[in-house]
């Protein structure tokens, strides 16, 4: 086969490697093209020197190719990944710092809450410009697979404002369904699932073990017996207790998507783990990226005279991408769960929403089956972060600073900790650091320069309430093989500084 893969954003040294490996353990893709593209010629060049050697070293065909011009690297283009940061590691300080003044601890801040919102207005700008160049110089029939978050917000602005057929991507459902199988003592092959929703807030509404239905005491019972799950996932039992249904997204994650878990300090500890970053920790995905960057420049050496990876299969990954370009180009049946736009496949989900359900690919394209309705209470909590959603997406398209606003009210977690007049000064400021990635919000932006010069209301400097302190290089050299492992678990998506000077895309 002959067709070309475009990577934006490829500079993440083991993810975009990853997806590559995956790629060529597909027999029928030895010879295809592939294109990186990252605005960091630093990043692209280790990724590429990494991938050039795993195509030699298994004698593949495939032809590598890597540019820092996006329109080149989409020029001809059938299948788009974008994996891209917009703002990098600043832009991520500042969606966690800020609004910790104001009271709002998150885990992680990328899909939804003060953090989630303000990526979502770096992110949409972005690629809504890739959706304008896949239009204009992509294959026709060109697939935009997006990897990067805030998910639900990227895929629905590139679906609907961006003309483009984009599906989202992500392994939460697989990581809750080895849990799952974990606690009940099975392998993971010995129990099936359907799970339905909205990314990171995606339920398992039917647990199948060896065949037989699993209740949700059962299930309840297995997960409190556990002890390092009883432990760690505090969040996550308690909204199976309470709502009936288990939720894939890991505690820190789901903790800062509702509002109960995180609004008093005082009692955030009661809820998370701090065994792992992802158990809860305040601004733990911040810290491990950060830790992750700073590492692989010291380390990149090392993975360089390291072994190339093989494309026998054995070490092919659960990541969706794949796998579906695999059925769009054999015909050979895959099943997964991804993120499209809803028409209709969640009952008593609004049909413009992002959901995340099961589908089905092979030649014909992927089809979503009708999930029908998620009992009641789940989809209540989803309908109130599609809300938040809905607002974003428009405020991010038209840089309409009350949407945003609006947005950041109706939050779960904010809206709990903070009040109007808060979250009007913390919109201003985050909107006045992140000027550089935010060229829609330029009027606005000029606006809340001038509100915050003035009588502004008095925030608190804290660390947060189960803070972490980040590694140097000399701390994590002492567990060389710890600090490789978390380096490469914060490495989905390319750590980039892009500053975008470009007028609000198409």
């Amino acid at each position: 086969m002959s067709f070309k893969i475009t990577f934006i954003g490829a500079g993440s040294i083991g993810f975009t490697r990853r997806l590559v490996r995956d790629l060529q353990t597909v027999p029928e893709f030895n010879g295809i093209e592939i294109c990186l593209q990252d605005t960091s010629k630093r990043n692209l060049g280790m990724i590429q020197k990494l991938i050039a050697k795993d195509l030699k070293a298994n004698g593949a065909k495939t032809t590598l190719s890597a540019t820092t011009n996006q329109r080149e690297a989409l020029t001809g283009s059938k299948y788009i990944f974008n994996t891209a940061r917009v703002g990098g590691l600043e832009a991520f300080g500042d969606d966690i710092d800020i609004p910790l003044r104001y009271g709002i601890d998150q885990c992680v801040g990328d899909t939804i809450c003060a953090g989630g919102i303000m990526y979502g207005q770096r992110g949409v700008s972005m690629i809504l410009d890739v959706c304008k160049d896949i239009r204009e110089v992509a294959a026709p029939d060109a697939w935009l697979l997006n990897y990067a978050n805030p998910m639900a917000m990227m895929t629905w602005a590139a679906n609907t404002f961006g003309g483009v057929n984009c599906v989202g991507l992500c392994h939460g459902v697989q990581g809750g369904h080895g849990l799952i199988a974990k606690v009940l003592k099975l392998e993971k092959k010995d129990v099936d699932i359907i799970c339905a929703g909205i990314n990171h807030q995606t339920w398992y509404t039917r647990v199948l073990a060896k065949g037989k239905p699993v209740t949700t005491e059962r299930l309840l019972k297995a997960m409190e017996a556990d002890p390092g799950t009883a432990k760690s996932e505090k969040v996550r039992i308690d909204m199976l207790r309470r709502f009936g249904c288990f939720s894939t997204e890991s505690n820190g994650h789901l903790s800062e998507y509702l509002p109960w878990y995180r609004k008093r300090s005082s009692e955030i500890k009661n809820w998370i783990g701090m065994d792992s970053w992802i158990h809860g920790e305040t601004g733990g995905y911040l810290r491990v990226c950060t830790e992750g960057r700073n590492w692989f420049k010291t380390d990149f050496p090392n993975w360089l005279k390291g072994p190339a990876w093989t494309f026998d299969g054995s070490e092919r990954s659960e990541e969706h991408g794949s796998f579906i370009l695999e059925g769009l180009e054999t015909g050979r049946v895959y099943r997964g769960h991804f993120n499209r736009i809803n028409n209709g496949t969640i009952a008593n989900l609004p049909d413009d929403c992002v959901i995340e359900a099961p589908g089905y690919v092979d030649r014909n394209g992927m089809s979503m089956p009708l999930v029908g309705d998620l009992p009641l209470g789940c989809a209540a909590v989803c309908q109130q972060s599609v809300n938040v959603q809905r607002l974003s997406v428009h405020a991010a398209v038209t840089g309409d600073i009350d949407l945003l606003r609006q947005a950041m009210l109706l939050d779960p977690l904010t809206g709990a900790v903070a009040n109007p007049p808060e979250i009007w000064q913390m919109v201003d400021e985050m909107l006045v650091a992140q000027a550089k990635w935010l060229p829609q919000y330029r009027k606005a932006i000029s606006q809340a320069k001038k509100r915050l010069a003035g009588k502004r209301i008095k925030t608190k400097a804290t660390k947060g309430a189960a803070r972490v302190k980040t590694k140097s290089v000399a701390e994590m050299q002492r567990n060389a093989v710890v600090a490789r492992k978390n380096a490469q678990a914060a490495d989905k998506g390319n750590m980039t500084s892009d500053k975008r000077k470009k007028s609000k895309a198409a």
